[in-house]
Parts: structure tokens; sequence; C-alpha cells
């Protein structure tokens, strides 16, 4: 029965990182209170292991988006734009549930990486929109890697949970 819980609060906690929410170290505490409440199956290898994979995953989450727009042309001060822009919009969000953190996010990287890259001199439209472009996608590989990452710490912990 502790299993089943363990792997319904570890899909719950996906969906969030979906949804923008910090679910990956949701997955971490899941862990920890299995360990505290069940017979304690995951040693300190494995939960180093798993806080170390959602650290890279936070990691990857910031400088994806940052890393995309100059990959189309932006500057790195378009680069801060839609890192800032991003972590910013998912903050305020927008107004509509469920959905509005992941909106705001991307929408934020947009517009801070268009609008520090208009502030460069020399940027044309053309090369403020396709930075803007590189950030808005760089922040959709981002959330992709992360949710990835989500799912291999769900292999493991499930895989040393059943066994266990």
């Amino acid at each position: 029965m502790a299993v089943i819980l363990l792997g319904a609060a570890l899909l719950g906690a996906l969906f969030l990182v979906l949804l923008g929410f910090p679910g990956l170290w949701l997955m971490v505490g899941a862990a920890l209170t299995y360990n505290w409440i069940a017979t304690p199956v995951f040693g300190a290898t494995t939960l180093i292991l798993v806080a170390v994979l959602a650290l890279v995953a936070e990691a990857l989450e910031f400088t994806l988006s940052a890393r995309y727009t100059r990959r189309y042309g932006g500057s790195p001060r378009a680069g801060w734009g839609a890192l800032v822009g991003g972590f910013l919009g998912a903050i305020a969000g927008i107004p509509i549930p469920i959905v509005g953190s992941v909106i705001g996010a991307l929408g934020g990287a947009f517009v801070g990486a268009l609008a520090l890259e208009y502030t460069r001199t020399g940027a044309t439209h053309g090369s403020a929109t396709r930075a803007a472009w590189g950030a808005l996608l760089g922040r959709v590989v981002a959330a992709g890697a992360k949710t990835g990452i989500g799912c291999a710490i769900i292999a493991i912990l499930l895989a040393i949970a059943i066994r266990g």
C-alpha cells in the first residue's frame, strides 16, 4: 500500500512539473517521507542522486532559455532578459487556472528577450524577434528536459521501493 501511495505522490509531483511548479523537489520530499513512514529503503546514495538530478533539472530550466536565445542570434543581454522574464512571468502567471504560470513563463521569456534585445545597439526588429523566439523555444525545451528528468526520478524511486 505504501508503494502505491508513493507512486501516486510521484505522479502528482510530475504533473506539477508540467505546470511549472517545483514538483521535482516534492519527489525528493516524497522519498524522504517514504523512508520516514515506511521501511527505509532509499539509502543515502539514492537520495543524493535524486537530489542532484533535481538540481540539474533546475539549472537546465534556468539556463536553456538564455542559451537558445543566443543560439538564435540574441545578445547576452537578451539571454538575461529571457532568464529574468521567464522567472518573473512564472511568478506573476496569467489568471488562467492551472496553466497560467506556464503561459506566464513562456510569455515572460519571449518578452524579456525581445525587450532587452531591442536595447542593444544595432538590433533590428527581425533580430530581436528571432532572439525572442529562441528564448521561447528554449523554455519549451527546458520544460521537456525537466519532465524527462522527473520521469527518471520516478523510475529510480519506484524500482527501489518495489524491490525493497
